[in-house]
């Protein structure tokens, strides 16, 4: 086992009471994801969504967590504010039984990375442009344990490229690196 330290731990805290469901969020992660950067707007690359009810007029952001292999055997239902919600709207996992957060060109997933790239973000884009503040970004220490071993880094590159083969990992790594150049 490795040693702990401590290491901030950066969310977005969602206060679904505030939402309007202007969807800014989406626009600007959108933008700012694209390549080259702000050149486009395509919300299916956005690495948080919206989720709806007209009906009842609800709007719930959720941002893209880990990766999981395997489809979750859960379909609870949640109940908000009286109101019933199933608990894939409210997943932030990238999954195989759906397609939200995977990118739309390769399928491979996506997922938050609080805007920091180049230039570095004082918080995230969506929640700066989050005009209700329903988007709130916090910063917490933890203790964690020592870095990621390279033998979990190749299991999760081996289970990528059984899934998508490895032409199409290789064309995703290439272009990501090019965009990160930039």
């Amino acid at each position: 086992m490795g040693e702990k330290r401590k290491r901030i731990i950066k969310t977005i805290k969602i206060n679904v009471d505030n939402c309007n469901g202007c969807r800014a969020c989406e626009m600007i992660c959108s933008a700012f994801h694209a390549s080259p950067k702000y050149s486009s707007n395509a919300p299916e690359r956005a690495r948080i969504r919206v989720t709806t009810d007209p009906m009842r007029d609800l709007y719930i952001p959720v941002y893209a967590g880990e990766y999981t292999a395997a489809e979750c055997r859960g379909r609870n239902k949640y109940i908000i504010d009286g109101k019933e919600y199933d608990e894939c709207g409210l997943c932030r996992s990238a999954c195989p039984s759906r397609t939200l957060f995977h990118e739309p060109d390769s399928g491979l997933p996506l997922k938050c990375d609080m805007c920091e790239d180049d230039p570095a973000q004082e918080k995230p884009l969506c929640v700066q442009w989050c005009l209700n503040d329903a988007l709130i970004y916090e910063e917490r220490e933890e203790q964690v344990e020592e870095d990621v071993k390279q033998e979990d880094v190749e299991i999760g590159l081996e289970s990528m490229i059984n899934k998508y083969g490895l032409e199409k990992i290789m064309d995703t790594v290439a272009r990501i690196s090019v965009s990160k150049k930039v």
